[in-house]
């Protein structure tokens, strides 16, 4: 059984083939970009404690809502963590002793699980982060996570996949243009892959964000929006939106996703 924890933001709990894998996680203080939290500040509106038993952390990105320095500070840097180079370099700087720098195009080979790095958000010209493919080799089902709506040809032309989690909104900047990609993206995503359920990311949670960016900051596209994209399109799609903090079982059926 699959289990899914959205627990804010960027930030999941993936349970699966019995490994706990702690995706992007940010839970200790504020999220703030470039210590300048006059420009942009999220906090929590209740402390969320960092969950235990974890067997690898796995991190897209080397920005702070996704490789948050006061949080992996505090988690155990015995845990193998799994990250894009700029995301490697942040957690080798805080002593973690069992780091997997993933290059689009490369793949983690596990026991369990298989995590195949494919290309992610474009941060500048010359830095291209991670989305993931995880499969489960016991059942060929594969989860996709990639936390701006970027999506590559990789993922795109890849066949099936059972589990997708990524924005379904646009977030944009006046003359910058969208930062985070889902009004845009996430159909021909699901178009393309034909998952059995999608969730959301990025842009949701139990948190409140103040600064100046918050001011400039402009929207597109809603949850219920993009439901009734999917049923126009004849796709059987199901998007869930779970609770944060929650627990919750993802039932995939027994089809077979090809790899």
């Amino acid at each position: 059984m699959l289990y899914l924890t959205y627990l804010d933001v960027n930030s999941w709990l993936i349970e699966w083939a019995e490994l706990r894998i702690l995706v992007d996680p940010w839970f200790v203080g504020p999220l703030v970009f470039g210590n300048a939290p006059w420009f942009f500040k999220t906090e929590r509106r209740s402390p969320r404690p960092i969950p235990e038993h974890i067997d690898l952390i796995l991190l897209s990105q080397g920005i702070e809502d996704h490789a948050h320095p006061p949080t992996l500070a505090q988690c155990d840097r015995a845990i193998p963590v799994i990250a894009s180079p700029t995301a490697a370099q942040v957690v080798a700087k805080l002593g973690y002793s069992t780091i997997t720098a993933l290059k689009p195009g490369e793949t983690w080979q596990g026991d369990r699980l298989q995590i195949q790095a494919v290309p992610g958000a474009a941060l500048g010209p010359m830095v291209t982060e991670n989305g993931y493919v995880i499969t489960n080799p016991a059942t060929q089902q594969r989860l996709y996570y990639e936390p701006h709506g970027m999506h590559s040809a990789t993922v795109q032309d890849s066949g099936p996949i059972d589990v997708v989690i990524t924005p379904l909104i646009d977030l944009k900047l006046p003359l910058l243009g969208a930062f985070i990609q889902g009004a845009s993206t996430a159909l021909p995503l699901a178009q393309a892959v034909t998952p059995q359920f999608i969730l959301p990311t990025a842009a949701g949670g139990d948190v409140v964000a103040t600064g100046f960016l918050t001011n400039i900051l402009q929207s597109n596209g809603t949850i219920a929006a993009f439901q009734a994209a999917l049923q126009a399109h004849n796709l059987t799609t199901q998007v869930l939106e779970p609770t944060p903090g929650d627990r919750t079982p993802i039932p995939l059926s027994s089809q077979v996703a090809s790899p």
